[in-house]
């Protein structure tokens, strides 16, 4: 890989996403994003974010168009290949898909046991990581007994445990409190330091223009805006 495509992380050619029988939720989507980008992207409930986010995590299908993530065509990809590409990747979806016969730290440490760490290594490095978004006093709790907002935290720690490549986050902070949203948002932004490329599903506005990165704008499944940082 050489040139340009050395530098992208990401790369949507036409891309388009029909849901059954005939629902579109994404539509000639054209969008290339950097490795080592910070990249929010907005608009309303409906607007495709959560779907634009599944096409780049492999959970669906493009309709139409190519999807390219780190250099692979992820509609090629052999069910090994997709399982590969998934643990280069931190994802965090508001549904969170915790499992719920594993306590929090089980479930943090869970994305380093698919990669074979030692049983010792990964628990004392998803502790750690469970202490930096408030829920160290939590570590031993079931999913079922944590309220939305800790179960949030918990998949927000496992997404970040392994120094992941790629960062997809929707919604990471819809349902957690200002000190805790600055601290998972803080960490957000060391990954991203650290390299990783991160994009947020986002509709909070103020949180948006704060940071002032990057910002895509969705509008019924399409690009209606692609806002650079400003320089200076």
């Amino acid at each position: 890989m050489a040139g340009a495509e050395a530098r992208e992380m990401i790369s949507l050619a036409k891309v388009e996403k029909i849901y059954p029988p005939s629902q579109p939720a994404l539509t000639g989507i054209d969008l290339k994003i950097a490795r080592g980008e910070f990249v929010f992207v907005a608009g309303a409930s409906g607007a495709g974010k959560s779907t634009l986010l599944k096409l780049l995590f492999a959970a669906e299908d493009p309709s139409r168009g190519s999807v390219i993530v780190n250099g692979r065509n992820l509609s090629s990809l052999s069910r090994r290949n997709v399982m590969e590409h998934r643990r280069r990747i931190g994802v965090i979806f508001q549904d969170y898909k915790l499992l719920r016969t594993r306590t929090a730290l089980e479930n943090v440490a869970f994305s380093l046991e698919v990669c074979g760490v030692r049983r010792q290594e990964r628990l004392k490095r998803a502790f750690q990581m469970l202490s930096a978004v408030g829920l160290k006093e939590r570590a031993n709790a079931y999913p079922q007994t944590l309220s939305g907002g800790e179960q949030q935290r918990v998949a927000i720690a496992r997404a970040l445990l392994n120094t992941p490549d790629l960062i997809l986050a929707d919604e990471p902070t819809g349902n957690l409190d200002p000190d805790i949203s600055n601290a998972i948002f803080n960490l957000l932004l060391e990954a991203n330091r650290c390299g990783a490329t991160v994009i947020i599903a986002s509709h909070n506005l103020a949180l948006i223009e704060e940071l002032n990165r990057r910002t895509l704008v969705l509008d019924h499944g399409r690009i209606i805006g692609d806002f650079a940082r400003p320089k200076g």
